[in-house]
């Protein structure tokens, strides 16, 4: 692979160079295990995954420029064809959308069925779309590991505005609002959604919250019981409701311009920079700490296995185990 020339074919907006780019990215993560073949796998990804990040890194003026949108919520409420509206919205502007979509996969077999992409085929023939769907690979927090460095793609790829669809398991997705520059939570009526994510603490997250499905019975008690909620929080940036009917495309008006005004209001407050600096100390400790549990896994499983057998032993603590694993990586 000249790695190279993928990234060249990426910014000129190729699908697939970008898919390859993205894959090579979820590659890197898997070629891993303790085995010599696992090993040699892993450090032949890894060094193609290196050089491609330099490329995009050093060769691009738009490192983390394009606008983060991301979208969460339980599962049922809509997040799919809420992105579908969204990506209609944007395409009438005129702009490159990027579309993340995670799905969960199987603790047994690792698996996903990766539906999100089905829910936007309306989309699959715009050239100026381009959609991915990534498993979680058994990643907590309602993304997969690869999404930050995904995103770094996206953006060489000239996409305007990137969204993000998370998981959709519910009241501990928050991760998302370390990525994003918005933070979209998506609920629906009859769901006991709000009372539901006023005790998880999701509503202190959404930057723009969504009333979906609101052709439903109960839309104004939902609204009701989220501006009370919101109401409670004393915060610069009061989080707009919008109701919306994403499967026939009512209130995408009202939610782009919901999303405007958040944006405006990042921009005037520095809030911008703030986050998208935060984003990037994230993903820097992100690939330092895996590159650390490599280096546990290939130099000091046997180390490992023997100090887990002294504390069943009753020979250790915990806490003095830990430190002379860390004290072996010298």
């Amino acid at each position: 692979m000249d790695v190279r020339e993928l990234v060249g074919q990426a910014r000129l907006g190729r699908p697939r160079a970008v898919a390859r780019l993205i894959s090579l990215v979820e590659n890197a993560v898997d070629a891993t295990g303790p085995e010599e073949g696992d090993r040699a796998a892993s450090a032949v990804a890894s060094r193609a995954l290196r050089e491609a990040m330099a490329e995009l890194a050093t060769g691009t003026a738009r490192p983390y420029t394009a606008r983060v949108i991301g979208l969460t919520g339980s599962p049922g409420v809509g997040k799919s064809t809420s992105t579908g509206m969204l990506i209609r919205a944007f395409r009438r502007r005129g702009s490159r959308v990027g579309v993340l979509a995670v799905d969960p996969s199987s603790p047994f077999t690792g698996g996903a069925l990766l539906g999100d992409r089905v829910r936007m085929q309306d989309h699959a023939t715009d050239p100026e779309v381009f959609i991915r769907s990534m498993s979680s690979r058994g990643h907590l927090g309602g993304l997969a590991w690869a999404t930050p460095q995904a995103l770094r793609v996206l953006e060489a790829a000239g996409c305007d505005v990137i969204l993000v669809e998370t998981v959709g398991v519910g009241q501990a997705e928050v991760e998302i609002a370390r990525l994003a520059d918005t933070t979209v939570v998506i609920l629906a009526p009859g769901m006991g959604d709000g009372v539901q994510a006023a005790k998880a603490g999701i509503l202190e997250v959404a930057d723009v919250l969504v009333v979906n499905k609101a052709d439903r019975d109960g839309v104004q008690a939902t609204v009701r019981e989220l501006r009370n909620m919101t109401g409670l929080v004393e915060t610069p940036w009061r989080p707009p409701i919008v109701t919306t009917v994403a499967s026939k495309g009512e209130g995408a008006d009202d939610l782009l311009a919901a999303l405007d005004k958040h944006q405006a209001y990042l921009e005037e407050s520095g809030e911008a920079r703030r986050r998208r600096l935060a984003r990037a100390r994230d993903e820097i400790e992100a690939i330092a700490l895996a590159q650390l549990r490599s280096r546990f896994a290939v130099l000091h499983a046997d180390r490992l296995d023997a100090l887990a057998e002294r504390l069943l032993g009753a020979e250790t603590d915990p806490y003095a185990a830990a430190d002379d694993l860390i004290a072996a990586l010298g």
